[in-house]
């Protein structure tokens, strides 16, 4: 059956066509989001869910959503969307962070440019019929100096408009590197350095614990008498009251303000002063911005319900389309590998370590390490996923550590997943051979080659004389077909293990007959989620 995707808010009807064309079924309700009782009534039938700003994706929405896996925005905010509740339920949240970016970084720009010269003061005046030459005195944007907060993708695109108009540029983003900065052109700065130095200053990060209010009276106490400042990004990062009375005393002698704590913003300390240009979130609103974050959105939500490709996701580290084939049997076996620690792990999990050796470090690691926990959550949790199993492991205490080297064995590639209990530390370790298979390549340090099935026994017992034919015996009593059966042991006489794969389930008193053995230590059914594969 072909995926279902609900568009409930205004997008480009090419869109529907990306859609369409990419084997999505899509129904477009552009009005349904601002219906919040029938989005509720109908969220239930679809696998997707495109949106703009309008529609609300409440916990109470996502509670409904039963079948659904993808939330996608179009455009860069996702404030209207209720993450850690999507998470939870392993539902993909995705968004356009470069659909409109050349259009944000314009519209700071042209913001600068009228907040220097008062542009729409002098405009209204003359309409006005006045001739007010004297007094609209601006200032030259060549040879200032520019401070930009926030220097990813927008702010390295006002950056180098900056350098193009002569400006100096200065940047204060921890993520920014110093290579990456001699290659703008611009140069790095601490934020009291930005605020010291800056005759400009624009914001383009996220809205964060860190960054909410991070120009306030404090901030603004340490810039330059007659600062102009610019904010196409998030409301929060301005604490409007202060900038107002900043701008009132002369401090600040100018503002551009797109977006606001309260939106829409019917009221705010801004209205109304001198050289203050204030515009109603207009950052991503050229033809050219919707029909991308459009086409966009409608792309990367195919792409994922078709092909398994994640693109721009908030909660799910990305997989591109050309990686997804290559990533996918070591998705599956780390997978297995969590899965079979948690089923045989009885205790509370204090840790987790993954390691990633050969060819399998140079992956995405993310995604496989999001695979594991959701593996091992599972026996615990049914309705786990990717997306969700990293949020709960956090939930539960359980600290996680990665770590990748060169390929240090036989094997080109493997993944050994360690879990530390109060009471224990337990090991598996497994690889993926050219058939794209699952394979136990290892067990509490033991050695062995078993591949996956979807019902599997797990024993540990002393090694003795007359295991395999008490299995076999056993099992052949049953009734229960033995497809594959491997041992190991770490010394003659010492510990040993056998991993036998089943064709069907093992009824529990079949187990308990194996466990009255004196050599048997444990008996563990098990069940993955593989195709059979042994005959």
């Amino acid at each position: 059956m072909a995926p279902r995707v609900l568009v409930s808010d205004k997008l480009s009807k090419t869109a529907v066509q990306i859609f369409a064309g990419g084997g999505v079924e899509v129904d477009y309700m552009p009005d349904l989001g601002k219906d919040k009782d029938k989005l509720l009534e109908v969220i239930g039938q679809y696998d997707g869910l495109a949106i703009r700003s309008a529609t609300k994706v409440t916990e109470k929405l996502i509670q409904a959503a039963t079948r659904l896996k993808v939330v996608g925005r179009a455009g860069i905010g996702v404030d209207n969307v209720d993450i850690p509740a999507a998470s939870r339920k392993g539902i993909i949240v995705m968004n356009t962070p470069f659909g409109n970016s050349i259009t944000t970084a314009e519209h700071a720009i042209a913001l600068m440019f009228a907040v220097a010269r008062q542009l729409p003061a002098a405009d209204a005046s003359t309409q006005a019929g006045k001739w007010e030459k004297n007094r609209f005195m601006g200032v030259e944007i060549t040879g200032k100096t520019l401070g930009i907060i926030g220097c990813g993708n927008i702010g390295a695109i006002v950056a180098a408009r900056g350098v193009g108009l002569k400006m100096r540029v200065i940047a204060f983003d921890p993520f920014l590197s110093a290579d990456r900065a001699a290659h703008l052109g611009i140069e790095k700065v601490e934020l009291h350095d930005l605020f010291k130095r800056s005759d400009f200053i624009t914001l383009h990060t996220p809205m964060t614990d860190k960054t909410k209010g991070i120009i306030d009276k404090a901030a603004i106490a340490r810039m330059k008498d007659g600062v102009r400042i610019v904010n196409c990004a998030r409301g929060g990062l301005i604490v409007e009251a202060d900038l107002a009375e900043a701008i009132k005393s002369g401090k600040v002698a100018g503002a551009g303000v797109d977006v606001f704590e309260v939106e829409p913003a019917t009221d705010s300390p801004l209205f109304g002063l001198d050289n203050v240009v204030c515009t109603p979130h207009l950052g991503a609103a050229t033809s050219e911005a919707q029909e991308n974050v459009a086409l966009q959105v409608a792309e990367q939500m195919s792409d994922y319900l078709i092909r398994g490709a994640v693109a721009n996701a908030i909660n799910m580290p990305s997989i591109t389309a050309e990686e997804a084939p290559i990533l996918t049997p070591f998705v599956q076996l780390a997978e297995c590998l969590g899965a079979f620690a948690g089923q045989v792990t009885e205790e509370a999990i204090t840790s987790v370590e993954i390691t990633y050796d050969g060819s399998v470090a140079a992956m995405n690691t993310r995604a496989l390490t999001s695979a594991a926990l959701a593996g091992l959550i599972k026996s615990q949790v049914s309705d786990v996923n990717m997306v969700s199993a990293p949020i709960m492991a956090k939930e539960r205490g359980i600290q996680l550590t990665e770590s990748r080297r060169d390929r240090s064995g036989v094997f080109d590639s493997y993944i050994k997943l360690t879990v530390v209990t109060e009471k224990q530390t337990r090991s598996v370790a497994g690889t993926v051979f050219s058939d794209g298979k699952p394979r136990f390549i290892q067990i509490k340090g033991i050695n062995l080659d078993a591949e996956v099935g979807r019902h599997m026994v797990y024993t540990t017992n002393n090694d003795a004389p007359g295991i395999i034919g008490l299995l076999g015996t056993v099992f052949g009593k049953a009734g229960v077909n033995i497809a594959n059966f491997q041992l190991g042991r770490d010394r003659p006489g010492g510990n040993a293990i056998a991993l036998l794969y089943v064709d069907s389930p093992v009824p529990e008193d079949v187990l308990d007959a194996v466990r009255a053995h004196k050599e048997i230590a444990s008996a563990k059914p098990l069940r993955f989620d593989v195709a059979d594969v042994a005959g």
